[in-house]
């Protein structure tokens, strides 16, 4: 590993080597935001201009990241957020992703549009799962999904709320994005000059929309594809909300949340934790940096329940900047894709250690012991 280290120090290390290994289509699926893509590079920027203010002579320092969320104790407060189409992004994404939290001790969050199934990624990932919703419309089906998702061994629901419509990503439409992808000279070329990502494809199989194939007459990837534009999300509301509580008996999420609020509405209809993001920049291109949006929320709810935190990290001083405005847990999508594009299936714990040991670094650099330490050295 510490050769991997000496080669790869930072995300951005493996966000370069990965956009030399992924298929164009691949990496623009990944790497986009929306529209002119300044809420992607906003959430970035104003993340580093956090400034956190050293405390020093402290000593011998143990730095202690363990953090307990529902009663469960993680190794330390990052865990990995749902990302659509991984198995498109890279062939066998989602058991290698599941694995590696595993063994780091981290949540890893299946989401609805994964190109794995609960019944096959739950076992993988044990205590560590986590899964997201996106909200189907028919209410038999949202039914069956949640039992199936409980009987999988999943108790923590992450509802994702910020996507009442499709976003405008214009990367994605000129590099030809599609689903399923479109057969043509564009296609075999790329396949062609990416060999690591075509010989995983080949191993692993093209992926489909295992979560939903029970729902569609036909699995077919194009009808997958229909289906999920047609019957997923566009309908959330506080009622659906309430009503996923009282069918849902474990811990209740929902994600995507920027203003106070509605942060206080997820609480009165029952949610356990607020996680804060602006989808990483790919909804709403003039929606201001996630990390603006924490603090005011944090004094909103004033304790009420805890709240998580995405968008822009790429580094454990990143993590460090999130828990000091107050965040309970930080979570990364594309930092760990990259990981995968970068490295393969050894990807996902790299960039577990790169974002741990980031993280210790600043804690003893700041005299911090423990995480709620890193709140008394945010400079305001």
């Amino acid at each position: 590993m510490a050769e991997m280290m000496d080669r790869f120090p930072g995300i951005d290390d493996l966000e370069r080597r990965a956009g030399r290994r992924m298929p164009r289509a691949a990496w623009e699926y990944l790497a986009s935001g929306t529209g002119d893509e300044a809420a992607m590079h906003r959430n970035i920027d104003r993340l580093r201009e956090v400034q956190l203010n050293p405390q020093l002579c402290k000593g011998l320092l143990n730095p202690d990241t363990t953090t307990t969320i529902f009663g469960q104790t993680y190794a330390a407060p990052i865990g990995i957020a749902p990302v659509g189409l991984t198995g498109l992004i890279w062939p066998g994404a989602d058991p290698a992703l599941a694995a590696a939290a595993r063994e780091a001790q981290i949540p890893h969050t299946l989401s609805t549009v994964a190109n794995s199934a609960p019944e096959t990624i739950g076992p993988i990932v044990g205590d560590y799962g986590w899964y997201q919703l996106y909200p189907p419309r028919d209410g038999d089906m949202r039914a069956d999904m949640l039992e199936r998702v409980a009987a999988a061994g999943y108790r923590t629901l992450v509802v994702t709320a910020d996507v009442p419509a499709p976003s405008r990503r214009e990367r994605q439409r000129k590099a030809h994005v599609r689903v399923p992808p479109a057969i043509g000279p564009r296609l075999v070329f790329d396949a062609a000059t990416h060999p690591v990502w075509t010989a995983a494809l080949l191993r692993h199989g093209m992926p489909g929309f295992e979560t939903l194939e029970k729902y569609v007459d036909g699995s077919s990837l194009k009808k997958l594809a229909g289906f999920v534009g047609a019957s997923l999300g566009g309908t959330l509301s506080w009622d659906y909300l309430r009503e996923v509580r009282e069918t849902w008996d474990g811990n209740l999420v929902v994600k995507g949340i920027l203003d106070p609020t509605d942060a206080r509405e997820c609480i009165n209809v029952g949610a356990d934790a607020v996680w804060v993001s602006n989808h990483g920049g790919r909804q709403l291109e003039a929606s201001p940096a996630s990390i603006d949006c924490l603090a005011p929320i944090i004094d909103e709810l004033a304790g009420a329940v805890p709240v998580f935190f995405d968008s822009g990290i790429r580094s454990g001083a990143d993590v460090a900047r999130a828990i000091a405005i107050g965040a309970d847990f930080v979570f990364c999508g594309r930092a760990f894709m990259f990981s995968l594009g970068a490295l393969g299936e050894r990807g996902p714990a790299h960039a577990f250690e790169i974002l741990h040991d980031g993280l210790v670094n600043v804690m003893h650099q700041t005299g911090c012991s423990t995480l709620l330490e890193l709140r008394d050295r945010l400079v305001t």
